[in-house]
C-alpha cells in the first residue's frame, strides 16, 4: 500500500517537520498541495503548538500532522495537545515516544517515528506504531550515520516481521530519487530540502537563495564531537564551529556560537551567523516553485524513470 493510501493524501509524500519553518500556515499549504503537511513543534512551546494547529485547521480541510521532538521541554504537554486537538498524524524524533503511543493510538492518531538506524526502527516497531520514517544522513538538520541507500532496505527488511510500512527520507528531490526509494521498498517519502525553495515556504529570502546557490559539496555536519550532528550549509558560523570542535573548545563556548542560530537563518536571513539547515540535495535545487509544481514534477519524474527502465 502506498503512503497516500495510508494517509488519505493525493501524493505519497510527507513534508519534513522542520523547526521554526514548518508553521501551521506552511503545513496547510503543503496539505492543500496534495502531500501531508507537518507542523514542526521543535522550536515551539505547548501553547504555540496549539495555536499553530488552530491556524492549520482554519486553512485546510486536508489531513495534516505534527512533528514532536521528544527532547522539547514541553513534549509531554504536546503529546496531550495532539490528542485534544484530534491531530490525525504524529511523527517523532529525538527520543522514544513509548510513553505516549498507547494514548495516541487510542485517539486514532497514526504514529510514525523518524529513525536513523535499524536497531531504533525495531525498538519503535515494538511500540505498536503505524510505520517508520527511515532518514539517511544526507538529510538536513539532525542526522545519523547511515545513508538512505543503505538504511532504507535494511529497515524495510527488519519491518517485515511487524508488517509495517517504511517511508524513506534524506536525499530525495527528484523523480530518480523517488523511484529509488520505491525500489528500496519504501511506500513513500519524506521531503524537506526541496521544499525550502517553494513559494509558500516562510523562510527568509536569504535562506532560499543560499539553498539555490548551494553546490554539490556545500553542506557540512557540525556537532559530531558533541553527539548532536547537524547538517547545514557551509558559512562563517559552520566553519567556526568546526574549527572549535577540532580544538576541543568547551561545549558551553560552542553552544554560545550556535545559540538562536536557526532563528537567525529563518527569520533574519543572517548569512554569516545563521544555521541554514539543508540536505545534500540542496545542490539539485535551482529554482523557486509552487509546492504543487514540486510534487507534480516529482511524480512526473518518477513516471519518466519507470518508462525508461521498462524500455
Amino acid at each position: 500500500m502506498r503512503l497516500n493510501e495510508i494517509l488519505g493524501t493525493e501524493f505519497p509524500f510527507i513534508q519534513g517537520g522542520m523547526a521554526n519553518i514548518a508553521t501551521g500556515t506552511f503545513a496547510a499549504a503543503v496539505s492543500n498541495a496534495g502531500a501531508l503537511g507537518l507542523i514542526g513543534a521543535g522550536g515551539m512551546t505547548a501553547d504555540m503548538l496549539r495555536e499553530q494547529i488552530h491556524i492549520c485547521r482554519s486553512l485546510t480541510d486536508k489531513p495534516f500532522g505534527v512533528n514532536i521532538m521528544l527532547m522539547n521541554p514541553d513534549a509531554e504537554k504536546m503529546a496531550h495537545i495532539v490528542v485534544e486537538e484530534k491531530v490525525p498524524v504524529v511523527t517523532t524524533g529525538a527520543g522514544n515516544p513509548g510513553a505516549y503511543v498507547p494514548m495516541w493510538k487510542e485517539a486514532g492518531i497514526k504514529v510514525f517515528p523518524v529513525v536513523p538506524a535499524v536497531v531504533l526502527a525495531r525498538r519503535m516497531a515494538g511500540l505498536g506504531v503505524d510505520g517508520i520514517i527511515a532518514e539517511g544522513t544526507e538529510s538536513g538538520g539532525h542526522v545519523g550515520e547511515m545513508t538512505t541507500m543503505a538504511l532504507v532496505p535494511q529497515v524495510v527488511d527488519a519491518m517485515k516481521e511487524y508488517n509495517l510500512p517504511v517511508i524513506a527520507a534524506g536525499g530525495i528531490a527528484d523523480g530518480r530519487q523517488l523511484t529509488a526509494a520505491f525500489a528500496l521498498g519504501a511506500c513513500g517519502v519524506q521531503v524537506g530540502t526541496c521544499l525550502l525553495a517553494s513559494e509558500e515556504c516562510p523562510i527568509h529570502a536569504n535562506y532560499k537563495q543560499a539553498v539555490l546557490k548551494a553546490g554539490a559539496n556545500d553542506t557540512t555536519v557540525t556537532g559530531r564531537s558533541t553527539g548532536a550532528p547537524v547538517r547545514v550549509l557551509k558559512n562563517k558560523m559552520a566553519r567556526e564551529y568546526l574549527r572549535m570542535e577540532k580544538k576541543d573548545v568547551p561545549l558551553e563556548e560552542m553552544e554560545q556560537l550556535t545559540l538562536g542560530s536557526l532563528r537567525k537563518a529563518v527569520f533574519d536571513g543572517d548569512v554569516d551567523g545563521g544555521s541554514f539547515m539543508a540536505g545534500q540535495v540542496a545542490g539539485m535545487v535551482h529554482e523557486i516553485r509552487p509546492l504543487r509544481q514540486i510534487f507534480e514534477e516529482l511524480m512526473a519524474g518518477y513516471a519518466a524513470v519507470r518508462k525508461g527502465l521498462s524500455e
